[in-house]
């Protein structure tokens, strides 16, 4: 892999802009397949912001083979994807991981992680794919937009008053979430320049903020199987399911993130609050009779200290205090009107919702390209045929689990085929 841009040729097959996920894996297959690529990074390193995702263990895919499920996933906006995933999907991108070497873990919600448990597993693989297809870098070179020529990009305009000349183009410089890592939105104003249509953007996931001071107790705090609902106007509007992380500000962990977009647009219209249920596997009659069975059981024992089958145990102080039910007091005192209300506290415990993080904290942005303007059986520009959009480019909102990197590698991988196609043809 070089890591210069000089070259006996003026003119490259394949140039791609952006060294994240799916450009590192566009400019491999492109080069694969015997494409002459360059790369282009404005940042000194690559994949910085694939280097923290998934709290630095880097969450690859999510283990649902099902094509049509896993699209479901992806709402509306799914639809668009069946040619793309029909030639790579989750399977592929299993294999093409196992296959350089790094092996694979499926967690909770059939979440795909590396086995080393760090996402510098994942970075190598893609580097090294790279250096052995011989694909150059230049690093530190941000671009500053595209030059057209008749219905054609002709080259890529760097800011230093240079251009890259090729014959394809892959643009994968992300969306705007981690503008700390070069995610910061620019490649939208060179499509928006050249007539592509750009949906407003917006932090699609994000953690939550809440005014509830107690929540700093918990902080650290996992809950692997919760159902959270946002609650306005005195109504429940959306619910998600799975983990949650309470954290110094407020809450976090994907099921908080997944509803986080619903969250901001509640906002817009007045106060929201959540309903967090710590325990959706029980109703209200079979939770009070398990409440009944460990009062019972713990007679002799304080209150706070009969909790632990039920609750984590970090959490069963908070809640007796929330419950107004004396920690301190023996389980054989505890009332009946008592234990009826902690059942439901813990069936809907309520947050005040302070707002959302900002970008800055996101995942993935919602927004991007309109999806009408791609033809998504090989990513390409409807405007401008030799120009390919993937990842975090395009407008599809997902959901946090292993969705947004599989985006990546399914729209990077068809663009590197069919810009090497194009790029033979236009010889």
């Amino acid at each position: 892999m070089r890591e210069d841009a000089k070259s006996e040729e003026k003119i490259w097959d394949v140039a791609v802009i952006g060294g994240g996920p799916a450009g590192m894996v566009a400019a491999g297959r492109a080069a694969e397949l015997g494409a002459r690529v360059i790369l282009l990074e404005k940042n000194d390193s690559l994949g910085k912001k694939l280097l923290i995702t998934g709290g630095g263990r880097c969450n690859v895919t999510n283990a649902e083979f099902d094509t049509r499920k896993f699209l479901s996933k992806f709402g509306k906006d799914g639809k668009f994807l069946f040619s793309a995933f029909s030639r790579f999907a989750v399977k592929e991108t299993i294999d093409f991981f196992n296959s350089r070497n790094m092996e694979t873990k499926v967690e909770a919600e059939n979440r795909v992680f590396p086995a080393s448990g760090s996402s510098k597993s994942v970075w190598d693989v893609l580097v090294k794919y790279m250096s052995r297809q011989g694909v150059t870098i230049l690093f530190n070179s941000p671009a500053d937009g595209f030059v057209k020529k008749g219905g054609h990009i002709k080259a890529v305009r760097l800011k230093d008053g240079g251009e890259i000349e090729a014959r394809a183009f892959i643009l994968a410089t992300g969306g705007m979430s981690r503008p700390e890592t070069g995610s910061t939105g620019e490649g939208f104003d060179w499509l928006s320049n050249i007539g592509h249509t750009i949906v407003k953007q917006g932090s699609a996931l994000v953690p939550i903020s809440v005014k509830d001071a107690w929540v700093k107790r918990l902080q650290g705090i996992s809950l692997p199987n919760v159902k959270i609902s946002i609650i306005q106007n005195g109504k429940k509007q959306v619910t998600q399911a799975g983990k949650m992380l309470f954290t110094h500000f407020g809450l976090s962990g994907p099921a908080i993130l997944n509803m986080s977009r619903d969250v901001g647009e509640a906002l817009k219209y007045g106060n929201v609050s959540l309903s967090l249920d710590v325990l959706p596997s029980f109703d209200y009659a079979k939770l009070d009779s398990k409440l009944k069975e460990i009062l019972k059981e713990s007679i002799n024992k304080k209150f706070k200290n009969c909790l632990g089958s039920l609750l984590p145990a970090e959490l069963s102080p908070v809640m007796a205090d929330l419950s107004g039910i004396n920690p301190e007091v023996f389980c054989h005192s505890v009332t009946r009107s008592e234990r009826i209300a902690f059942g439901k506290l813990l069936k809907n415990i309520p947050f005040q919702v302070k707002g959302l993080l900002g970008a800055d904290k996101a995942i993935v942005t919602s927004g991007g390209v309109a999806l009408t303007e791609i033809d998504f059986k090989n990513m390409s520009s409807r405007l401008f045929p030799n120009l390919y959009l993937v990842g975090d480019v395009l407008n599809i909102n997902r959901p946090s689990g292993g969705y947004s990197l599989q985006l990546c590698w399914t729209t990077g991988m068809v663009a590197g085929e069919a810009a090497t196609t194009a790029s033979k043809t236009a010889k």
